[in-house]
């Protein structure tokens, strides 16, 4: 079988935390996102969570170079070992360099990188429908374009480096929750990563 190091990369409302935990849950290995990882961190009152919480209490984004060592330390924990998925890192090239880095320092490579493609138009109906649900107001149609254009402007490239080594699976995003987790599984199954 082969190792689970799993990334999966997809705009906003795409479904790619909801499918990142259920593919991570199958296979037995965690889902990694980066946003619960700063979350426990800065809960958690870690010298990493105290560096976070500053910035993003001074409505800055958290650099590459915390971000990653936050990442790194994630992945060193034992849980991860046998594999792990990753939800919203690397996010730019200079994360790809820095996951590459540390994943060769231990002579491991990701095996696979999960697309969920997702037309521009059903992302902006699925945020807008989950700001009605659950009250979010940073879930407008000028805040959704904004991250969809952040989304297209710096990850979409990653996937360009990554294609290049073979490993992007292109899955529709489309559809019920389960039609997708099959697709991903399927795929995911083609490479020999199976639960």
């Amino acid at each position: 079988m082969t190792a689970a190091r799993l990334l999966i990369v997809g705009p906003q409302g795409s479904g790619k935390g909801t499918q990142g935990v259920r593919i991570a849950g199958a296979l037995g290995i965690p889902a990694v996102s980066t946003g619960d990882v700063f979350r426990s961190n800065v809960a958690e009152g870690t010298e990493l969570g105290t560096q976070v919480k500053a910035i993003i209490d001074a409505g800055d984004l958290v650099p590459d170079e915390l971000t990653s060592a936050i990442v790194r330390d994630r992945l060193e924990q034992a849980d991860a070992a046998p594999g792990f998925l990753l939800d919203g890192y690397p996010r730019n090239l200079g994360q790809v360099g820095d996951l590459d880095a540390f994943l060769s320092g231990r002579g491991e490579e990701l095996t696979a990188v999960i697309e969920l493609v997702v037309p521009r138009e059903e992302s902006i109906a699925r945020l807008s429908k989950r700001a009605a649900e659950q009250g979010r107001a940073d879930d407008n149609e000028e805040s959704i374009a904004k991250r969809l254009a952040i989304y297209e402007r710096e990850t979409a490239p990653i996937l360009d480096v990554f294609r290049e080594r073979g490993i992007v699976d292109e899955v529709d995003g489309v559809g019920s929750l389960d039609e997708i987790t099959e697709r991903i599984t399927a795929a995911l199954a083609a490479r020999g990563i199976t639960a």
